[in-house]
């Protein structure tokens, strides 16, 4: 499936190895535009797949975050002002649930993450005008990390993504990637 896509700024090192995709990012690579900081960014890493109309999409990630703002996770994308990222990201000493929704400008939204060792699923689903963002520390158990308004479009983007706004280095293995038709899930249906 990572064969299939295309990148948004290549990593300088990248590798597929049977169903997983291994990054190391490379130096002072983000995603943002304006809120707070008054700068764009549209230089992270991001591995798009094509997306017709609405979609739920799956991956697992594994890192190892050490520094300030170092981040993985996935993306939707339509274009570079309207976009979200979302994942695990280092902020404050620890470990942070992180959303970035994008429309015109980034917002940020963050909550602490919870034990992850070996990593964590991530899910997104896109649906009439609404994308709605979940996690996983086992694969079993989805709890709502965001759900909001998202514009509608013919085709999406999506796929794993990750930064280094402070330095490069951080390496990530992303797997288990799935992308098929909209869940129609209850929002408080967890699995």
């Amino acid at each position: 499936m990572f064969t299939q896509g295309s990148w948004l700024n290549p990593p300088k090192k990248q590798a597929v190895h049977a169903s997983q995709l291994h990054v190391t990012t490379d130096a002072h690579t983000d995603f943002w535009r304006r809120t707070q900081y008054g700068f764009i960014r549209d230089s992270g890493h991001f591995l798009g797949l094509p997306a017709d109309g609405d979609f739920t999409a799956q991956i697992h990630v594994a890192a190892q975050y050490s520094s300030l703002y170092d981040q993985a996770g996935l993306m939707v994308r339509i274009d570079e002002k309207n976009w979200i990222k979302f994942g695990v990201e280092f902020s404050d000493e620890q470990l942070l649930l992180s959303s970035v929704l994008t429309v015109e400008n980034s917002d940020w939204a963050v909550s602490v993450a919870p034990a992850m060792p070996h990593g964590f699923w991530l899910r997104v689903t896109v649906s009439a005008g609404v994308i709605r963002v979940q996690y996983s520390t086992d694969g079993q158990r989805w709890p709502l990390l965001r759900l909001a308004p998202f514009p509608v479009a013919a085709r999406y983007l999506v796929g794993p993504m990750c930064c280094t706004p402070e330095r490069g280095g951080l390496e990530v293995v992303f797997s288990q990637f799935s992308c098929g038709p909209a869940l129609q899930k209850d929002l408080h249906d967890l699995s």
